[in-house]
């Protein structure tokens, strides 16, 4: 994983130019914030499937499918996160595209 701010997704695995699947990895205090139920928010309203865990690391994370321009503005939100959450880093990880319909809480 990189960590970056705004991919151009190069090495996405879509199955159309417009729609990706991307694996994200936030650090920081981002448990105990409402970090996943505000991602999950997000990610609604973007109109995008995932979800969005807890890890043993004491990070998140957020698997998130669809079109790649709601997919840029989460990931530029996943580096604020809610207002309590304080975010060091987020490694994104291109996946295999494959269509989501839901966005859930694991």
């Amino acid at each position: 994983m990189v960590d970056v701010q705004n991919p151009a997704d190069p090495h996405s695995t879509s199955n159309s130019q417009s729609t990706a699947c991307r694996l994200f990895r936030v650090r920081g205090r981002v448990q105990g914030v409402f970090f996943r139920a505000s991602t999950q928010t997000k990610a609604r309203d973007l109109g995008l499937g995932g979800h969005a865990r807890n890890c043993t690391d004491g990070s998140v994370e957020v698997l998130a499918s669809g079109a790649i321009g709601p997919l840029d503005e989460l990931q530029h939100w996943l580096h604020e996160g809610p207002a309590m959450a304080s975010v060091d880093s987020v490694d994104v990880e291109p996946q295999p595209y494959r269509q989501i319909d839901d966005f859930t809480i694991a």
